[in-house]
């Protein structure tokens, strides 16, 4: 047998533990909002205690992330050295992100249950991410068990605010010199590397008018007829963008989505206010500030076809587009390799749509890719919608993928 054999047997001796632990994590909810995350790190650090890794708590101040919008986070690090120590070799992280919205509506499964039905298991970030926390784990623990020479180290980092930016999760960790890996391996899906992303701005926008009775309306400044004027503005230019190519594989266009619209006070009062928030998600060929400043002039512009009507225009989020660095290609030969091997396809390096807290590692120069267990697409997956899922055949796939890329790059 070779290494990569005895990983792989290792693994499938160990599944069923890993669905185990799978299971215990998505039984403590981290619905984000409120994000109370808190429990789930301590939850989760209890269990990886018992596998004899130690993980090391932060916890992020409170005002920090009152401030943010949450209740409570509390990032873990769990770091693994081998050889000499510090310094012999590479230090490759693995991030997974313990936060996820809440459940919604629709599911014909407990979203906390963690059951497995036709070999899938349900359940809130089955798929996105804590079937990583067991992926990333279970292959570090198979690494582990081959007793090989290696030179490097590991590190788990398991965070708690994906969701929100990714500013309080790896960022925090990040901004503190808390650690400072040479390549990461960030949760993902099995079918594709991925070694770039879209950004994403999303803004606030309050637009204000003035209440009036219903009965004589031209006494007030009717604020949802000017939040239509904008919103008509807004909508042409997502037509607009799809002009816009990029030329990253796996990525489009821009494009632009209002989520959320709340105001008024009664059926019969003309609206003294409205507030809508938008998504506008950016290519990697895009510049974060020019496209901004674009928004931002095409709701001025309409705000002012609307006599009486004044706007302010809050930014909630910047996260910008993750794009290649050219250190990742260890990391990504390495996951085709054994990506080819153990799925018995190829797979593609490629970009996508989403945006996640990854970028904050290119940010800082640190060379990665997004891969771990997952369906081709989010679609199949139902991440953020009812009944999310993870094929257990995935899990197990990609748990050996991770830990091939490891031996490869701490041998």
């Amino acid at each position: 047998m070779t290494d990569y054999d005895r990983l792989d047997a290792w693994i499938d001796a160990h599944f069923d533990e890993e669905v185990r632990f799978l299971q215990e994590l998505v039984r403590v909810p981290t619905d984000t909002p409120p994000g109370n995350n808190a429990p789930h790190a301590e939850r989760t650090a209890e269990l990886l205690h018992a596998f004899g890794f130690d993980a090391v708590k932060h916890a992020v101040p409170q005002a920090e992330v009152q401030a943010q919008g949450m209740e409570s986070i509390t990032n873990l690090i769990v770091r693994r050295r081998y050889g000499d120590g510090e310094g012999t070799g590479p230090t490759v992280a693995l991030n997974a992100h313990g936060d996820v919205v809440p459940p919604g509506e629709g599911w014909t499964h407990d979203p906390y249950g963690g059951e497995i039905e036709d070999g899938k298991i349900y359940g809130r970030a089955t798929a996105v991410s804590k079937g990583d926390f067991a992926s990333f784990t279970f292959a570090v623990r198979a690494l582990e068990s081959l007793q090989a020479a290696l030179k490097g180290s590991v590190e788990l980092h398991f965070t708690y605010d994906e969701e929100f930016g990714g500013e309080l999760g790896p960022g925090w960790l990040l901004r503190h010199g808390l650690t400072k890996p040479d390549l990461m391996i960030a949760a993902g899906f099995s079918y594709e590397v991925v070694t770039a992303h879209n950004g994403c701005l999303q803004l606030e926008v309050t637009v204000h008018g003035k209440m009036a009775h219903a009965a004589i309306p031209q006494s007030g400044v009717d604020a949802l007829q000017g939040a239509v004027r904008i919103l008509n503005a807004l909508y042409a230019e997502n037509t607009r963008y799809r002009s816009i190519t990029s030329q990253v594989e796996g990525i489009s266009h821009p494009y632009l989505n209002v989520g959320r619209i709340e105001g008024g006070t009664n059926t019969n009062v003309v609206p003294g206010k409205v507030v809508f928030k938008l998504d506008r998600r950016m290519i990697p060929e895009e510049d974060p500030v020019e496209v901004e400043a674009a928004i931002r002039r095409v709701i001025e512009q309409a705000a002012a076809q609307s006599p009486g009507i004044t706007v302010d225009v809050r930014r909630m989020l910047l996260a910008r587009a993750m794009k290649p660095l050219p250190g990742n290609k260890p990391l990504v030969e390495a996951i085709q390799k054994h990506g080819q091997a153990v799925f018995g396809e190829a797979i593609p390096a490629m970009g996508t749509p989403l945006y996640t807290d990854v970028r904050l590692y290119a940010e800082a120069g640190i060379p990665g890719v997004i891969y771990g267990s997952g369906p081709r697409t989010v679609l199949e997956s139902h991440a953020k919608r009812a009944d999310e899922r993870l094929e257990l055949e995935d899990l197990r796939r990609a748990t050996k993928v991770i830990a091939r890329t490891l031996l490869d790059l701490l041998s």
